[in-house]
C-alpha cells in the first residue's frame, strides 16, 4: 500500500514572534487563513486516505498537530523525543511503516511549504508511486525549475529525463546533490536548464530506504531494528523513548541521497515556496503597488515601501507610515520591528531574550 509521510517537527524560529516554542511554524495561519500543515494535508487526502497518513512531530506538540488535523487518527500523529534531523525522522516512519505493511511504499513530504496548484503536485506524487512501483529500487525526489539564483537552498543536477509506462512526466536520473551555492554558481545553475532546486520531498519503498539507511548509516541499524519491533505493542513509548535518541543527527541528504546510486528526479512545476521566514511571503502574496506584503485583514499605510506587515489576529490594524524595507510582525504579546537586511540576526535575538529571563516570550 502507499502511505505519506508528513514531517513537522521544526519548530520556525525565523517566524517569531508568530511560532513559539509550543506553537510552531507549521499551525500558522499565514496563507488565506489557513495553517501549512492543514494545506499539506489537504494536498495529500486526494491521493492517500487518511489511514495512510502519519505526522512526525515532536513531542511538545502532538496536541496541536492533533487539534489541527481532526480527521487524522490520533494513532497516526508519531512524536519525536527529541529532535534527530530528517534522517531520524525519516527512519522513525520507515521502521512503523515497515512494522505496518512490510511491502509499502512512502511519500515523504514537509508541512512548511506552498505549492499552487495542488494538481501539480498531486500529479506527480502519483507518477513517483507508479515509477517505484516498478523500480523498487529506485529513489525519486522532486526538482523546483529555479525561477531566481537562489543561494539559500540546495539544488539537484540532473540529466535529460525519461519517459516511463504510467508516467505523464519524464523520469530524470540525478547526476548530483549540490549544497546551498554562491550567488555566480546559482546563476549557473539557473542558466543551465537541468538543475533543480531540492525540494526535500521523496517517494521510495520503505525496504528500500532502510536498507540504504543500514547500509550507509550503520548506527542508525539497530535503534531502527528496535524500534520497528515496538511499534503496536505495549512498550512502544517506552522503545521510542530509548532508542530514538541513539540514532544519528543527521540529514537524509547526507546520510543516504548523496551517496545512493539509484536516484531519480521528477521536476514539480508550479508556484513553490519553503516558508521558513517571512521574507519567502513574497513568494506566494500579491506585493501592492508600492512591493508591500500585507497579511493581515486590516491595515494602512502611507509613504510605505517594500516592507513586509504580517498579523494573524483577526481585526488588528497594522498602521505604518514613511517606512521602507522592514519586517513589522504583530502577536498578542510581542512585536517584531526589523530591516529586512537584518533577518538573518533573529536567532541571535531570541538567545538574547532568553538570556534575559523573559522566556515567556519564546
Amino acid at each position: 500500500m502507499n502511505y505519506a509521510v508528513i514531517m513537522a517537527g521544526g519548530s520556525g524560529k525565523r517566524l517569531w514572534p508568530l511560532s513559539r516554542l509550543e506553537r510552531p511554524k507549521q499551525v500558522l495561519k499565514l496563507i488565506q487563513g489557513k495553517t501549512l500543515l492543514g494545506l499539506c494535508y489537504d494536498r495529500l487526502t486526494p491521493i492517500f486516505d487518511p489511514d495512510h497518513i502519519l505526522v512526525v512531530t515532536n513531542a511538545a506538540y502532538v496536541d496541536i498537530v492533533r487539534d489541527t488535523l481532526p480527521d487524522l487518527p490520533p494513532r497516526n500523529v508519531v512524536a519525536e523525543p527529541l529532535v534527530r534531523d530528517t534522517a531520524g525522522a525519516i527512519g522513525l516512519a520507515a521502521a512503523i511503516l515497515s512494522a505496518k505493511d512490510p511491502g509499502s511504499t512512502m511519500a515523504v513530504v514537509t508541512a512548511d511549504q506552498i505549492m499552487d496548484p495542488a494538481t501539480a503536485f498531486q500529479s506527480v506524487i502519483k507518477d513517483a508511486l507508479c515509477f517505484v512501483t516498478q523500480h523498487p529500487e529506485r529513489l525519486v525526489t522532486f526538482g523546483i525549475k529555479p525561477t531566481f539564483a537562489a543561494t539559500q537552498y540546495g539544488y539537484v543536477r540532473c540529466r535529460e529525463g525519461e519517459a516511463h509506462p504510467g508516467c505523464t512526466h519524464p523520469v530524470r536520473p540525478v547526476e548530483a546533490f549540490v549544497e546551498k551555492p554562491d550567488r555566480q554558481t546559482a546563476q549557473t545553475y539557473l542558466d543551465s536548464g537541468s538543475t533543480f532546486w531540492n525540494s526535500g520531498l521523496f517517494v521510495w519503498k520503505t525496504k528500500t530506504i532502510l536498507a540504504l539507511l543500514n547500509e550507509f548509516l550503520p548506527d542508525s541499524t539497530e535503534p531502527l531494528e528496535q524500534l520497528q519491533a515496538g511499534w503496536n505493542t505495549p512498550h512502544w513509548e517506552s522503545t521510542l523513548t530509548e532508542w530514538f535518541p541513539r540514532l544519528p543527527k543527521i540529514s537524509i541528504d547526507f546520510a543516504v541521497m548523496e551517496k545512493a546510486p539509484h536516484v531519480s528526479a521528477i521536476e514539480l512545476d508550479c508556484q513553490w515556496a519553503d516558508l521558513g521566514s517571512f521574507a519567502a511571503l513574497a513568494d506566494v502574496h500579491t506585493p501592492d503597488a508600492h512591493n508591500n506584503i500585507v497579511a493581515s485583514t486590516a491595515s494602512a499605510l502611507l509613504d510605505v515601501t517594500n516592507s513586509i506587515l504580517v498579523t494573524e489576529q483577526e481585526g488588528h490594524m497594522i498602521a505604518a507610515i514613511g517606512v521602507q524595507d522592514l519586517i513589522i510582525v504583530h502577536s498578542p504579546d510581542a512585536t517584531l520591528v526589523c530591516h529586512k537586511d537584518h533577518a538573518d540576526k533573529l536567532k541571535g535575538l531570541l538567545e538574547q531574550i532568553e538570556q534575559q529571563g523573559d522566556g515567556s516570550y519564546l
